[in-house]
């Protein structure tokens, strides 16, 4: 069984993306690693080539900053890094520069891979998400953060990255399924008030214009907490690579942040609710077929 992980990245130490402890987050499941290198203005190529230079494949890329409409760019320089896949692999492993894989769940994914290798009913591993918010300590839990997400795909002939590269597809169809006990552990939104308030304006470049960034984001220190609806404390571990990260850290919030009031309307409190109760997200979006 042949595994070759894959991302892309572009600007990474600029924007605080721990792209580094991404990839070897998952590294130890790969043998080799293909990374789509973006046109960038910082030292990130430099990083990614220290990482592992024996299984790490870099193609360099430009960015087409005209492809706004869904965050299009991330779709194709996603699917620069898939172009690049050796025809013998077997399965795909997914990491964006800012998510990482607990070392807790390596043997699990690991036996998942070798148990549905054969199975041509199940084309994806569907992985389930701990999506940290504002520092380490706290996990952002409510309907607006997507549950789960398919990080792990069989090479098949047609698999291209979907939408603003969240997900993917074969052709236009949904990829079926098989929904494992392991975690993508999701740091994005893991900066302070300034940070996340530059993370918005930069993100956003890709979306949408930049007047509408200035009318909707403008330049300030401080940023409205409550675009996580709800937070909790996260009592787990961290992955090991990103403990050096973690510690380094040199800022904390000196409040709870799970006392805020989030901002829900009517309809979001009543599913939030049922969801609460139930363990069931109504009308949940899924790019996916759940099969297994």
């Amino acid at each position: 069984m042949k595994v070759t992980g894959f991302t892309f990245i572009r600007n990474a130490i600029a924007n605080d993306y721990p792209v580094k402890e991404a990839i070897l987050s998952v590294l130890p499941l790969c043998d080799d690693f293909i990374v789509a290198l973006g046109n960038s203005t910082d030292e990130t190529e430099a990083l990614i080539k220290s990482i592992d230079p024996e299984k790490i494949k870099t193609v360099s890329t430009v960015w087409d900053e005209s492809l706004k409409e869904g965050g299009q760019v991330f779709a194709t320089e996603t699917d620069k890094a898939l172009a690049n896949i050796p025809i013998d692999t077997d399965w795909m492993i997914y990491i964006q520069g800012d998510e990482a894989i607990h070392e807790d769940y390596l043997q699990i994914i690991k036996k998942e891979m070798q148990a549905e290798l054969n199975n041509k009913n199940v084309e994806a591993l569907l992985l389930k998400y701990k999506h940290f918010y504002a520092s380490y300590d706290y996990l952002a839990e409510s309907r607006r953060w997507y549950r789960r997400e398919v990080r792990i795909i069989k090479n098949l002939k047609g698999v291209h990255s979907y939408r603003d590269a969240q997900g993917f597809r074969i052709n236009d169809r949904k990829l079926k399924v098989k929904l494992i006990d392991a975690y993508i552990y999701h740091y994005g939104w893991v900066k302070p008030p300034k940070g996340l308030q530059g993370k918005v304006r930069n993100f956003n470049q890709f979306y949408q214009s930049e007047d509408w960034i200035e009318q909707n984001f403008p330049v300030q220190d401080t940023y409205d907490m409550h675009n996580a609806d709800r937070l909790i404390h996260f009592e787990g571990s961290h992955p090991k690579v990103m403990r050096d990260r973690i510690a380094s850290a040199n800022w904390k919030f000196d409040k709870d942040l799970t006392k805020e009031t989030p901002k829900m309307n009517l309809r979001r409190k009543i599913l939030q609710k049922i969801e609460d109760l139930t363990g069931i997200r109504m009308f949940e979006y899924r790019n996916y077929k759940i099969v297994k």
